[in-house]
């Protein structure tokens, strides 16, 4: 009977982590050490300031409130449900208990003893990082930076697919090198090369260890000029010494050797060091190869393309390469900036486009110059998957004779823009907030005029379009328009700072759900009926947290929302703790969204819960946990009380 329960408590532990990362042989101890206790409601497991015993807990069945005690009344913290740990004090410390754990309805609670748990956490570094990553008082604080906005303990989960980056994949060194001894003819060596098919030629001595080089270029400037004749020894225009590197090396290396000495070859060696033999030899040409598609591949690509379609291809290579990043584990913050620069270059290349077709239809473009900006998720330079526009366009002011003709040509041209990203692949906005639209394609008096009114008559629709437009990231053109934009802002703001307090009510529209399936906000209606919107619930309360904060601290040219809250915490160190669980909750957000959008081949917005593993539940549950600190410093800071 006691093998048979233990047996079902294994079963049942190594589902959950940290357990599941536990071998089996030292998970079946455990689970042989266990005590299962039936708590009725409203019982507690223990109490705020007793002494901590033994034991962690995790619930079997029911559900369990983790309460904290205060003067003004209690506090719920968190509710636990199937799987959850909790009480995990006698591991980390012997201080008392800091919060209560009450029983919502009749509960099974399996209690772990923690007998051997010590020597365990020291030799599984995963398992201590996910005691510290989860039940420390910060996510940032209690973990090394080396897991900041990741998702994952267990990589190698991930990596059984064939993700491996370029960037890190190691060197191919199997292709025999073309070598010549240093006696050799620059004739013999260039007809040895151009049989061979190959830019360059390694010179050895009789132990075939690397001497010199001889490239494409040598023979260019060396010999073609004239300035050394054919029948010439290599010495004589070979390149010496040669940069050496071990086979076990990256592309990456090889790269980053190649910009640092400003070089186009290197020489592999069989340790590395010129005194081994040469066993290989990479080119430049050979690394734009294998890494079709490095960022600034895609870029140059780009660069050439000649229309819409041929621009949809090169940005699904991206999202390939996004998604490698993403399974790869890269951080965010990288992944984001190569997007976004590749988003940039696409617009950039569909706006320069659009006009040479618009000059090809007749029409020539105004003296007036303009610029072009994305707004919203673009404009924080936070769009990974291909969502849907929303961009708008500002021109110079001019005379009131030429206005009707500068807007009409910018018009058109905005029109020309949307439809081609749209073909990219980025969706119209539905509610037309695109430059396309006659109301967002603005001469720079009209910019300022729209934004007086918004900031001074605050209504709920002027907070809404102050949340998307304020977010604005000038892409192309004269970048100083949007500077003016910018400064008048926050003059504006100046005057009128009661605006700030509304954009933070806004900013508290939706409170963070407690935990998955008890207490979850679903959509009630609609085509994503029982499903979580992780845009609505989670991201945009912190995107807006972010903006009113930055917005009051008069920080233009910072959109980025995780970067937001790292130059809060600059700016703000009594709060340092705070904005930086903030910056790396919304990273993990993030890279959860673009990981149900890969899968789901869709934006990734909507999700059902029940489809998640624990894991996950985990980490999106510790990244709403500091949004309600957010709300309410917005609520002190701004008297929200006051605006009803």
């Amino acid at each position: 009977m006691e093998n048979t329960i233990s047996v079902r408590i294994y079963d049942f532990l190594k589902h959950y982590p940290p357990f599941s990362l536990i071998d089996e042989e030292t998970l079946m101890r455990i689970a042989q050490r266990v005590l299962v206790k039936y708590s009725p409601p409203d019982s507690y497991v223990f109490k705020q300031g007793e002494a901590p015993g033994k034991y962690i807990y995790i619930v079997k069945e029911g559900a369990v409130q983790l309460i904290r005690e205060e003067e003004e009344g209690s506090v719920l913290i968190e509710q636990c449900d199937e799987g959850d740990v909790f009480g995990i004090r006698p591991l980390l410390a012997v201080e008392p208990y800091e919060l209560s754990a009450k029983v919502m309805e009749e509960s099974l609670i399996y209690a772990v003893e923690i007998t051997g748990f010590e020597e365990l956490l020291q030799k599984n570094p995963n398992i201590s990082f996910y005691l510290a990553r989860n039940f420390a008082s910060g996510i940032r604080a209690s973990a090394s930076e080396t897991y900041r906005g990741k998702l994952f303990l267990r990589k190698q989960e991930l990596q059984e697919e064939e993700f491996s980056l370029t960037e890190v994949q190691q060197l191919n060194t199997k292709k025999a090198p073309i070598t010549c001894l240093l006696n050799t003819s620059i004739q013999e060596a260039a007809r040895k090369m151009t049989a061979q098919r190959v830019g360059s030629i390694i010179v050895v001595d009789l132990e075939q260890c690397p001497i010199g080089i001889v490239t494409d270029k040598d023979l260019r400037r060396k010999v073609a000029t004239g300035l050394t004749p054919l029948n010439a020894m290599v010495s004589k225009i070979m390149s010496s010494p040669v940069r050496t590197l071990a086979p076990a090396v990256s592309y990456a290396e090889v790269q980053m050797e190649m910009v640092k000495h400003r070089i186009h070859h290197i020489c592999i060696t069989e340790d590395g060091t010129a005194s081994t033999r040469v066993v290989g030899v990479v080119s430049e040409h050979d690394l734009l190869v294998v890494q079709g598609n490095n960022p600034a591949i895609l870029i140059r690509s780009i660069q050439r393309a000649r229309n819409a379609e041929r621009l949809r291809a090169i940005r699904d290579r991206a999202e390939e390469l996004m998604r490698k990043y993403l399974y790869q584990e890269v951080s965010i913050a990288f992944i984001s900036e190569v997007i976004t620069e590749i988003n940039d270059a696409l617009i950039q290349q569909v706006i320069l486009l659009s006009q040479e077709e618009l000059k090809q239809e007749g029409l020539a473009q105004p003296e007036a110059k303009f610029c072009w900006m994305t707004l919203g998720s673009e404009g924080r330079g936070e769009q990974l998957l291909r969502t849907d526009q929303d961009n708008a366009l500002v021109f110079e002011n001019v005379p009131e004779s030429a206005y009707e003709a500068t807007k009409s040509y910018y018009l058109q041209l905005s029109q020309k823009v949307t439809q081609k990203l749209h073909i990219v692949g980025f969706e119209y906005c539905p509610g037309e907030m695109m430059a396309s639209n006659p109301k967002w394609c603005l001469s720079l008096q009209e910019w300022l005029e729209q934004f007086d009114k918004w900031i001074y008559e605050p209504t709920g629709e002027a907070v809404l379009f102050s949340s998307i437009f304020f977010d604005y990231r000038a892409v192309y053109g004269q970048l100083e328009l949007a500077e003016q934009m910018t400064a008048h802002i926050f003059e504006s703001i100046d005057e009128r700072t009661m605006f700030l307090s509304f954009l933070a009510k806004s900013a508290l529209r939706n409170p963070p759900p407690l935990t998955f399936f008890r207490n979850f906000v679903l959509e009630g209606s609609g085509d994503h009926k029982n499903e979580f919107d992780i845009k609505a619930r989670a991201m945009m309360p912190l995107a807006d947290a972010a903006r009113v904060l930055i917005l009051s601290k008069k920080v233009g040219q910072v959109n980025n929302t995780f970067r937001r809250f790292e130059k809060m915490a600059e700016l703000e160190p009594n709060n340092k703790e705070l904005f930086e669980q903030a910056a790396d909750a919304y990273e993990i957000l993030m890279r959860y969204r673009a990981l149900q959008g890969i899968k789901n081949h869709n934006s990734g917005r909507y999700f059902n819960p029940s489809n998640l593993s624990k894991m996950e539940r985990i980490n999106l549950r510790n990244s709403f946990q500091p949004i309600r600190e957010l709300q309410s410093l917005l609520n002190v800071r701004f008297q929200l009380a006051f605006l009803g």
